[in-house]
Protein backbone atom coordinates (compact mmCIF):
# COMPACT_ATOMS: atom_id res chain seq x y z
CA UNK A 1 0.00 0.00 0.00
CA UNK A 2 1.49 3.56 -0.58
CA UNK A 3 0.91 6.63 0.92
CA UNK A 4 -1.33 7.72 -2.39
CA UNK A 5 -3.92 4.53 -2.20
CA UNK A 6 -3.91 4.99 1.41
CA UNK A 7 -5.31 8.55 1.46
CA UNK A 8 -7.77 8.03 -0.90
CA UNK A 9 -9.56 5.42 1.22
CA UNK A 10 -10.22 7.63 3.87
CA UNK A 11 -12.60 6.32 6.27
CA UNK A 12 -14.63 9.77 6.19
CA UNK A 13 -15.17 9.80 2.63
CA UNK A 14 -13.38 12.96 2.11
CA UNK A 15 -11.87 13.12 -1.29
CA UNK A 16 -8.00 12.77 -2.10
CA UNK A 17 -8.43 13.98 -5.31
CA UNK A 18 -10.12 17.21 -4.59
CA UNK A 19 -7.98 17.99 -1.99
CA UNK A 20 -4.91 18.11 -3.99
CA UNK A 21 -6.13 20.15 -6.48
CA UNK A 22 -8.30 23.02 -4.41
CA UNK A 23 -6.12 24.39 -1.61
CA UNK A 24 -8.33 25.35 1.07
CA UNK A 25 -9.89 22.05 0.91
CA UNK A 26 -6.37 20.60 1.26
CA UNK A 27 -6.17 23.21 4.46
CA UNK A 28 -8.97 21.98 5.73
CA UNK A 29 -8.07 18.36 5.34
CA UNK A 30 -4.82 19.15 7.11
CA UNK A 31 -6.05 20.80 10.16
CA UNK A 32 -8.70 17.75 10.84
CA UNK A 33 -5.82 15.53 10.75
CA UNK A 34 -3.92 17.39 12.66
CA UNK A 35 -6.35 18.19 15.02
CA UNK A 36 -7.65 14.04 15.40
CA UNK A 37 -3.90 13.27 15.52
CA UNK A 38 -3.20 15.89 18.17
CA UNK A 39 -6.31 14.37 20.56
CA UNK A 40 -4.75 10.76 20.04
CA UNK A 41 -1.39 11.61 21.23
CA UNK A 42 -2.64 13.64 24.32
CA UNK A 43 -4.39 10.37 25.39
CA UNK A 44 -1.66 8.06 24.69
CA UNK A 45 0.93 9.91 26.46
CA UNK A 46 -1.52 9.91 29.74
CA UNK A 47 -1.34 6.07 29.44
CA UNK A 48 1.59 5.47 28.60
CA UNK A 49 3.01 7.86 31.65
CA UNK A 50 0.88 5.18 33.79
CA UNK A 51 2.70 2.37 32.29
CA UNK A 52 5.90 3.84 33.35
CA UNK A 53 4.71 4.91 36.50
CA UNK A 54 1.43 4.72 38.16
CA UNK A 55 1.29 8.11 39.05
CA UNK A 56 2.80 9.38 35.81
CA UNK A 57 0.51 11.80 34.31
CA UNK A 58 1.00 12.46 29.88
CA UNK A 59 2.68 15.82 30.87
CA UNK A 60 5.26 14.71 32.52
CA UNK A 61 5.92 12.03 30.37
CA UNK A 62 6.15 14.77 27.59
CA UNK A 63 8.92 15.88 29.79
CA UNK A 64 10.62 12.65 30.60
CA UNK A 65 11.19 11.71 26.91
CA UNK A 66 12.57 15.18 26.33
CA UNK A 67 15.00 14.85 28.66
CA UNK A 68 16.01 11.65 27.58
CA UNK A 69 15.99 12.47 24.02
CA UNK A 70 18.36 15.95 24.67
CA UNK A 71 20.04 15.15 27.48
CA UNK A 72 20.80 16.91 30.78
CA UNK A 73 18.81 20.29 30.32
CA UNK A 74 18.40 22.90 32.97
CA UNK A 75 14.83 24.04 33.97
CA UNK A 76 14.95 26.85 31.71
CA UNK A 77 15.67 25.09 28.69
CA UNK A 78 12.57 22.68 29.45
CA UNK A 79 10.78 25.72 30.07
CA UNK A 80 11.93 27.19 26.82
CA UNK A 81 11.34 23.76 24.81
CA UNK A 82 7.88 22.71 25.93
CA UNK A 83 6.55 25.78 26.16
CA UNK A 84 4.94 25.76 29.43
CA UNK A 85 5.13 28.12 32.24
CA UNK A 86 7.54 27.32 34.75
CA UNK A 87 5.11 26.31 37.44
CA UNK A 88 4.08 23.87 35.35
CA UNK A 89 7.54 22.56 34.65
CA UNK A 90 8.54 22.93 37.90
CA UNK A 91 5.71 20.37 39.54
CA UNK A 92 6.23 18.19 37.17
CA UNK A 93 9.74 17.89 37.57
CA UNK A 94 9.09 17.59 41.52
CA UNK A 95 6.81 14.94 40.38
CA UNK A 96 9.57 12.66 37.96
CA UNK A 97 12.47 13.32 40.91
CA UNK A 98 10.27 11.96 43.42
CA UNK A 99 9.62 8.88 41.43
CA UNK A 100 13.16 8.37 40.44
CA UNK A 101 12.84 9.08 37.02
CA UNK A 102 14.90 11.93 36.76
CA UNK A 103 17.71 13.00 38.66
CA UNK A 104 18.28 16.94 39.63
CA UNK A 105 21.76 18.41 40.25
CA UNK A 106 22.95 21.91 40.62
CA UNK A 107 24.50 23.36 37.94
CA UNK A 108 28.20 23.30 37.64
CA UNK A 109 28.63 27.07 35.95
CA UNK A 110 25.53 28.22 37.91
CA UNK A 111 25.01 26.94 41.36
CA UNK A 112 21.37 28.76 41.36
CA UNK A 113 20.40 26.77 38.68
CA UNK A 114 19.59 22.94 38.19
CA UNK A 115 20.53 20.78 35.38
CA UNK A 116 18.19 17.60 34.77
CA UNK A 117 18.49 14.38 33.62
CA UNK A 118 16.55 10.96 32.79
CA UNK A 119 18.12 9.28 36.32
CA UNK A 120 18.82 5.35 34.82
CA UNK A 121 15.58 3.77 36.25
CA UNK A 122 13.49 6.34 34.54
CA UNK A 123 16.04 5.77 30.64
CA UNK A 124 15.42 1.87 31.80
CA UNK A 125 11.90 2.34 31.66
CA UNK A 126 11.54 4.57 29.49
CA UNK A 127 13.64 2.73 26.37
CA UNK A 128 11.64 -0.29 27.36
CA UNK A 129 8.36 1.59 26.76
CA UNK A 130 9.91 2.76 23.31
CA UNK A 131 10.69 -0.50 22.25
CA UNK A 132 7.14 -1.81 22.90
CA UNK A 133 5.82 1.22 21.00
CA UNK A 134 8.05 0.83 17.75
CA UNK A 135 7.03 -3.10 17.81
CA UNK A 136 3.35 -1.57 17.90
CA UNK A 137 4.23 0.58 15.07
CA UNK A 138 6.13 -1.49 12.85
CA UNK A 139 2.84 -4.01 13.49
CA UNK A 140 0.28 -1.51 12.67
CA UNK A 141 2.15 -0.15 9.70
CA UNK A 142 2.99 -3.65 8.67
CA UNK A 143 1.34 -3.27 5.07
CA UNK A 144 2.74 0.13 4.39
CA UNK A 145 5.80 0.80 2.15
CA UNK A 146 8.85 1.41 4.07
CA UNK A 147 9.51 4.16 1.93
CA UNK A 148 5.74 5.54 2.62
CA UNK A 149 6.97 5.26 6.62
CA UNK A 150 9.97 7.28 5.77
CA UNK A 151 8.35 9.89 3.79
CA UNK A 152 5.78 10.04 6.75
CA UNK A 153 8.32 10.81 9.26
CA UNK A 154 10.15 13.40 6.93
CA UNK A 155 7.22 15.10 6.45
CA UNK A 156 5.75 14.85 9.87
CA UNK A 157 9.52 16.27 11.08
CA UNK A 158 9.06 19.21 8.79
CA UNK A 159 5.67 20.54 10.32
CA UNK A 160 7.35 19.92 13.80
CA UNK A 161 10.19 22.04 12.96
CA UNK A 162 7.88 24.63 10.94
CA UNK A 163 6.04 24.21 14.18
CA UNK A 164 9.26 24.98 16.68
CA UNK A 165 10.10 28.10 14.55
CA UNK A 166 6.71 29.62 15.24
CA UNK A 167 7.00 28.96 18.79
CA UNK A 168 9.97 30.55 18.78
CA UNK A 169 8.78 33.78 17.05
CA UNK A 170 5.72 34.14 19.36
CA UNK A 171 8.14 33.50 22.48
CA UNK A 172 10.12 36.33 21.38
CA UNK A 173 7.55 38.53 20.62
CA UNK A 174 6.05 38.24 24.35
CA UNK A 175 9.47 38.84 26.05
Amino acid sequence: MTVDSAARATPDGSDVDRDRQDPHAAYVALEREVALLLRRSRAISGRLGGQLHQDLDGAAYGLLVLLDDAGPLRASDVVARLGLDKSTVSRQVASLVDLGLVDRVADPDDGRAQVLSTSEEGHRRLSRLRDARRARWEADLADWETSDVATLAVLLGRLNRLGEAHEAEVTSQTE
